[in-house]
């Protein structure tokens, strides 16, 4: 066990990240496995692993919501996050990446790097997380670590470090052997790691790679390379402390290899984190703004307290609030300001959290991800702070919901349920967006993906027991006039004892530009003004409904060219009454068009994809308006019907193996065919 004089030295903050099925929450399961967090192994094909504990990630398989688990390793305090790898779920990914000072990206050895892996480190990228490489499922039939590694050079680093070798290969995979300490790490009898010499019929390859290594770190860190040419090779020190730097900088990417589901390779990536993956000393201080100032915290615990939300999870026995500790520290019972809602919420508890297992704690300090119970407010993004220090740190970017489903409740007696429901989803995936629409009055629920959509209402269902409908979304259609009429007459005439209704009224109605418009061209005082003005109102009582499928009428100026009253019966009622009436029959004499919502769409796909594309946006009525290659990305804009978007985010990640993006956004109105009125 090693000293160390600062306590935050010990931490790391990590997070797996990987593409769907390259194996991120086994090898989660096999660190909290060989850290004597877990005394059993679970399995994600037997639905017993600890962090995908929610009941839809153990039937689906995949990893859904970014879980949190702590455990210890030489001394060392890792808190871990287990992401998801599928791309409706970037968001997850995005907030967890916020917070961690390092990441362990985890590839297939057959598959090398896939697109989602390539996106993933592209967020790690921005985000300036360092990351070492697990090269996974190397006893898999096809399993090729140069090929993996060919793959991570050419897609996603220049500089992939490689410190292991494997020994044996698929079935025979029994261990590694250390490039840098020049020894066989074995587990030939379950799981007990035990290290050897270096087998004799692997000496020469390992030497050789030893060399290409050492070559690699003196080209990019100049203090190996001055030990380098003076005495011609790196000794174990050097290398090692040059691996971490590189690291740390982004330099290069240290590359390791196992099977975690065999359990073997996963102490020695233990022992990498621990000396290459940044501690929160090692990461620049946070920084936030105050009163338009920017200021800077350390990771020290004497400091202001300073945390940031970055999970929510709202459980029937209360919310779980999930922080990242920058600055500072703080203990149970403190009261702290929430510089993002602006007011104050205090600490009921403080977690220590193993996935859906807690141990209580008094304290947390800087540098540390623990739970807290007793939250009121804060989402995920705020910032927690000291009262009288406060400072607001950048929340995760939430992208924008790019599809929607209109969601309503089975029984009547549940729409306030559902209306807790959705605002509790909301609460805990800020990319998860409810709103009324105002014309159909439908809730509507929008998000990342179709996947994302479908496991929000799952959760509906599951957690809350609501019966659900999932309709498609029903699209605002409109009507406009193509070809009007003119000189209509309509008499309203009613007498039925008592004063009678009468109006008499002649319309010209005729296609606009504008949505509306109304004159009268009434001479000789034949119509007076007041009824004129009824008369008006009454037409824009017709707009509501139009006759091709009873959508808002939209486009069209009507002109009252003439009319007759009654000296008794005429009044504003009749001719309100008239005015709506005769409208409503002049539209069914007009020709009318349909008008259906039309969106922008911009889709950023490969240039080898760029006819599919092309072939997917015609079949959806789209019309290609522009398109541009950059850095070997097109990017395609068409306008296509909003009614022939759903489905497609799927379908753009199938035809494009996930690499594919799109945005949309709403341009108006267009003429539909007649067939989609009626559908």
């Amino acid at each position: 066990m090693r000293t160390h004089h600062n306590p935050l030295a010990v931490i790391r903050n990590l997070g797996i990240l990987a593409h769907v099925d390259a194996g991120k929450t086994t090898v989660t399961e096999r660190i909290l496995f060989a850290t004597g967090t877990t005394h059993k192994r679970g399995e994600v094909h037997d639905g017993t692993t600890v962090t995908d504990f929610d009941p839809q990630e153990r039937d689906r398989g995949i990893t859904i919501f970014a879980a949190a688990v702590s455990c210890a390793w030489d001394g060392h305090r890792i808190n871990l996050i287990d992401t998801p790898g599928h791309v409706d779920f970037a968001d997850e990914v995005e907030r967890a990446l916020r917070v961690l000072d390092g990441a362990v990206a985890v590839f297939d050895a057959v598959a090398g790097v896939e697109p989602q892996s390539e996106s993933v480190w592209r967020q790690a990228d921005r985000h300036g997380v360092p990351r070492i490489a697990f090269v996974n499922k190397m006893d898999r039939a096809g399993a090729d670590l140069d090929a993996a590694v060919a793959s991570i050079r050419e897609r996603l680093h220049p500089a992939p470090l490689v410190v292991q070798m494997p020994v044996g290969a698929e079935d025979t995979f029994t261990g590694v052997v250390d490039l840098v300490r020049l020894r066989a790490l074995l587990w030939a009898d379950g799981d007990t790691c035990e290290a050897a010499p270096v087998p004799d019929d692997l000496r020469d390859d390992a030497l050789a790679r030893r060399r290409v290594l050492e070559e690699a770190v003196a080209e990019l860190h100049p203090g190996a390379l001055e030990e380098f040419c003076a005495t011609g090779t790196l000794g174990e020190r050097t290398l090692s402390s040059a691996l971490r730097d590189l690291t740390r900088d982004g330099d290069g990417v240290v590359v390791l290899c196992g099977s975690a589901y065999r359990n073997r390779g996963v102490e020695p990536l233990l022992d990498a984190v621990v000396a290459y993956l940044p501690s929160p000393l090692d990461v620049p201080p946070v920084r936030g703004t105050h009163d338009d100032e920017q200021q800077e915290r350390p990771a020290d615990p004497a400091a202001p307290p300073t945390a940031l939300a970055f999970k929510v999870h709202a459980t029937p026995t209360g919310r779980l609030t999930y922080l990242r500790i920058y600055s500072g520290t703080i203990e149970k019972g403190d009261t702290l300001w929430d510089a993002t809602a602006r007011r104050t919420e205090r600490i009921g508890r403080i977690l220590r959290v193993q996935a859906d297992r807690h141990a209580p704690l008094d304290r947390a300090v800087a540098g540390d991800i623990v739970a807290v119970v007793g939250l009121k407010s804060a989402r995920a993004g705020s910032t927690l702070c000291a009262p009288d220090a406060p400072l607001v740190l950048e929340p995760p970017g939430v992208p924008d919901p790019v599809v929607s489903v209109a969601v309503e409740s089975r029984r009547t007696g549940d729409t306030d349920r559902l209306a807790s429901g959705l605002a509790r989803l909301t609460e805990e995936d800020p990319s998860l967006v409810v709103r009324t629409d105002p014309e159909t009055g439908q809730t509507v629920l929008s998000g990342m993906g179709e996947l994302h959509l479908e496991v929000a209402v799952e959760k509906l269902r599951r957690e809350l027991g609501l019966d659900v409908n999932i309709g498609r979304p029903r699209v605002s259609y409109r009507e406009t006039v193509g070809r009007g009429v003119s000189g209509l007459v309509f008499r309203h005439v009613k007498q039925d004892g008592g004063a009678g209704q009468f109006a008499h009224v002649v319309l010209d109605v005729e296609p606009s530009d504008d949505g509306f418009a109304f004159r009268s061209a009434v001479v000789g005082g034949r119509v007076p003004q007041e009824y004129v003005r009824a008369v008006e109102a009454g037409c824009r009582d017709a707009l509501a409904e139009g006759p091709l499928g009873g959508h808002p009428v939209t486009g069209l100026r009507v002109t009252l060219t003439d009319g007759a009253t009654h000296v008794k019966d005429s009044s504003d009622t009749a001719f309100r009454t008239a005015g709506r009436l005769g409208l409503r029959e002049a539209l069914r004499a007009c020709a009318m068009v349909l008008l259906e919502p039309v969106v922008e769409v911009t889709v950023t796909v490969s240039e080898d994809a760029v006819g599919g594309v092309l072939g997917d946006l015609a079949a959806r009525r789209g019309r290609v308006t522009g398109s541009v290659t950059r850095a070997n990305a097109a990017i395609v804009t068409a306008t296509v019907p909003l009614a022939e978007l759903f489905g497609y985010a799927t379908r753009l990640r199938s035809r494009t193996q996930g690499r594919g993006t799109f945005t949309a956004r709403p341009t108006g109105y267009a003429a539909a065919p007649v067939v989609t009125a009626v559908r």
